[in-house]
């Protein structure tokens, strides 16, 4: 069995991104991947959120962070919805053209009525996009949550802070999730003259 890995090359990923962006007709897929990669969380969680919980029906717009409680650890997280998630949530929510129930699934399955989108349909979606841009590896839904902490991680975010972020109990699991290579460890000393 392979691991998962996130999506390292910042081409390959920016293709990924916009994948499904230029499906006009699939702003929910394109708004799950983005989700995914601008917040680290897990699908689980993600799949679960209602529109109330990122939404501010009373002021129309979206509420600057999410709190879930996640299913995996039951500890509860707050994350902020950066510009990027903001801006696929939004065009998300022109492209249903009406407002949504506050409990619908921000995720909505496409069978049966206010179910969440399955986490192998999920899967399915995440797989499409990382076949048609050519990425290689084993990538999955979790490799959103992975992408996010490799790309800050390379963009200097202290892995204790990532830690903390991802609520992992220790840091050799944060460590796993970097997926630091040897190009990574190779990058170090090329870049340090002393």
């Amino acid at each position: 069995m392979s691991t998962t890995q996130p999506i390292r090359d910042p081409d390959k990923l920016k293709e990924f991104e916009d994948y499904y962006l230029k499906k006009h007709i699939q702003a929910r897929n394109y708004a799950l991947c983005l989700l995914g990669l601008n917040t680290a969380l897990r699908i689980s969680d993600m799949l679960n959120l209602r529109w109330k919980n990122l939404y501010d029906f009373d002021r129309g717009r979206f509420l600057s962070h999410v709190t879930v409680t996640e299913q995996k650890t039951g500890k509860n997280n707050t994350v902020v919805l950066n510009p990027a998630a903001r801006e696929a949530l939004s065009c998300y929510l022109r492209s249903l053209g009406q407002l949504p129930s506050p409990s619908a699934f921000l995720f909505p399955s496409r069978k049966g009525k206010n179910r969440p989108l399955g986490r192998s349909q999920a899967y399915r979606i995440i797989r499409e996009a990382a076949d048609a841009v050519g990425l290689d590896g084993h990538i999955s839904c979790h490799s959103l949550r992975k992408t996010f902490g490799y790309h800050a991680w390379r963009q200097g975010t202290p892995p204790a802070l990532l830690m903390d972020i991802y609520n992992h109990s220790s840091y050799r699991i944060t460590k796993r999730y970097l997926g630091i290579q040897q190009d990574d460890k190779d990058n170090v000393f090329l870049h340090i003259s002393l």
